[in-house]
């Protein structure tokens, strides 16, 4: 019941400017089902006092009446339609952007708890199952229960003994829907996690199309893709299974409700305890009686839908970021210095082991750290605690003499720029993805940011300049030329301390040794953490941190390491025994 009380206040707490429409939806819908009850009323005076005495004048009054009723019926039908669908997309508009503003609040421990192809679930199907039930509640969800009700009254008014057999068939359906409902919301509980799995082979799919062909494994990902539409269908069938059998009970008891309402009317008109007139408006009163029911059972199935896709949307609108601003931030860091102060972390609280063990690291402003280690070795869980991308387990990681987590988030992750192993470029132009560094930056700026970066060189090749237009993710570029022009994105910031997670990667020695010599040249103040996976990239820099499994295995100079530590050593002999890279002569000039 408690799951229930919060998804319904999950829908008021977003409805917003859109309460009205939800409050005029139903009266609007109630106005419509009072004209339709009071037509039959009106057809059954027909019959009996104009029809049947001959009345001609009570024919045309009750004919204008009943004209005047079904326009009016009409007209707030139309209406309700209307503040219905305002009120069930603006809904969906208002749950979309209130999720979407509560994910940009997420840190990086949040969003590993959701997939990224479970989110746009959310965003999209989930949240349109929720629209469409939403307006089916405002209008059916307040028109068949009042029609139900309506009927049901003005029934029992003609014949109380007739009308018993609508209640006994309310009963009988209501009890038999009540089992279907039942046994399908388990299925339509799993069916969303399906859609997750579906939407994640799409997006998995049409993102790496280029290795899917260059692999030429176009049967396996339509393997991989027709499983997971299998086991959807599979899902849907079996909840279908049940809910198939909800037309047909339906309909058998309409059929049983007419030919007994019939059967005994008849005798009643014979006996003159009922007349012609009455009998029609019984008759009548029986359809919306069942037809209400059966909009009922399909609102039910909606609301079943819905119900799961709503408890996913609450577990994202839930969330909360774990990582926030202080109550008092700190506005400025004073400069690039960087301290670990046994600093312990692990990105699950209940891991036995951590994955950074006892760090202890000084580093003062401007230099150049170089940090090398093999996979795994949680180089990048280093250097993702500088800037507060997660919180530390134990200890602490101060700033410009500061706890990081005494900062300003975004002051300290202006100050402290990232380029991560895996960056993405966005559709646009070059200038609009370098402009995400700073969106006042101007040409002149961003021109100096990516000669830093060795980018300039080739965006002068191409046809439109900073003006080319980038492909959604930076398809149309190469992984070193992504490099480049997100180092150049990252200077924009003019960053008191820049770090490259592995962003030289893609590029040749020759470049990366420009881009270095540019940074010690150009940005000498900014602190210059570089993990990279070649010696040459870090051998000039001040000092190299060593990793290994977690912990600091070396920390010194080229020299000190190639002398005293055996991991840097081994690691240097392995790369220089073949001669060196194949262009280091090109870099070292």
């Amino acid at each position: 019941m408690e799951k229930e009380i919060v998804m319904v206040k999950t829908v008021i707490n977003n409805l917003h400017e859109y309460k009205k429409d939800s409050i005029l939806t139903p009266f609007f819908m109630i106005l419509e089902v009072v004209m339709e009850m009071i037509i039959p009323l009106m057809m059954a005076s027909i019959v009996d006092n104009g029809v049947a005495k001959g009345d001609m004048a009570h024919i045309y009054k009750m004919g204008a009446f009943m004209f005047v009723a079904a326009i009016i019926g009409l007209t707030v039908g139309i209406l309700g339609g209307r503040f219905g669908a305002r009120a069930s997309v603006g809904l969906a508009k208002n749950l979309r952007k209130a999720m979407y503003d509560n994910i940009q609040t997420f840190s990086f421990s949040n969003i590993d708890k959701f997939s990224t192809a479970g989110l746009v679930t959310r965003l999209t199907t989930d949240v349109t199952n929720v629209q469409n039930a939403y307006m089916m509640l405002l209008r059916m969800g307040t028109r068949a229960p009042f029609t139900l009700i309506f009927a049901m009254i003005m029934a029992f008014t003609i014949s109380a003994r007739l009308s018993s057999i609508y209640l006994g068939a309310v009963i009988v359906l209501g009890v038999i829907l009540f089992f279907i409902i039942r046994r399908t919301t388990k299925y339509f509980d799993q069916v969303f996690k399906k859609y997750d799995d579906l939407n994640a082979s799409v997006q998995e799919n049409v993102s790496a199309i280029r290795v899917v062909k260059a692999f030429n494994r176009e049967e396996y990902e339509n393997k991989k893709f027709t499983r997971a539409t299998g086991n959807l269908y599979k899902m849907f069938v079996n909840a279908e299974k049940m809910m198939v059998l909800n037309m047909p009970i339906m309909q058998l008891t309409i059929y049983i409700c007419i030919l007994l309402i019939s059967w005994f009317g008849a005798k009643s008109i014979v006996v003159g305890t009922l007349t012609t007139g009455q009998l029609m408006n019984l008759l009548t009163y029986c359809m919306n009686i069942l037809t209400s029911l059966m909009m009922l059972s399909m609102i039910f199935v909606m609301i079943t839908m819905s119900t799961a896709s709503l408890k996913r949307i609450g577990e994202v609108l839930a969330e909360r970021p774990d990582i926030t601003n202080p109550q008092n931030p700190v506005f400025n860091v004073e400069d690039g210095s960087i301290e670990f102060r046994n600093v312990s972390f692990s990105y699950n609280k209940n891991s036995e082991k951590s994955v950074l063990s006892n760090i202890n690291i000084s580093i003062s402003a401007g230099e150049t750290i170089g940090i090398l280690g093999g996979t795994g070795s949680a180089k990048t869980s280093l250097v993702n605690l500088i800037s507060r991308l997660y919180d530390v387990s134990d200890g602490e990681v101060l700033v410009g003499g500061r706890d990081v987590r005494s900062y300003d988030l975004e002051t300290l992750r202006n100050e402290v720029s990232v380029v991560l192993q895996k960056n993405v470029l966005f559709s646009g132009t070059i200038l609009e993805n370098l402009r995400w560094g700073d969106e006042n930056a101007t040409e002149e700026e961003c021109v100096r940011a990516c000669k830093l970066a060795c980018a300039d060189e080739f965006i002068q090749r191409m046809p439109d300049k900073y003006n080319t237009y980038i492909e959604q993710g930076g398809s149309n570029v190469s992984g070193g030329q992504k490099q480049r022009l997100c180092i150049a994105r990252a200077l924009l910031k003019k960053p008191k301390v820049l770090i490259l997670d592995d962003s030289t990667s893609a590029v040749d020695t020759a470049t990366d040794a420009r881009i270095r010599k540019a940074f010690a040249e150009e940005i000498p103040g900014t602190t210059k953490i570089i993990i990279a996976q070649r010696v040459s990239s870090v051998s000039a820099a001040d000092r190299i941190i060593v990793m290994d499994d977690g912990e600091i295995a070396g920390f010194g100079t080229h020299d000190e390491l190639l002398e005293n530590n055996e991991i840097y050593r081994e690691v240097y002999e392995s790369q220089t025994s073949g001669g060196g890279d194949f262009d280091e002569k090109a870099g070292e000039e």
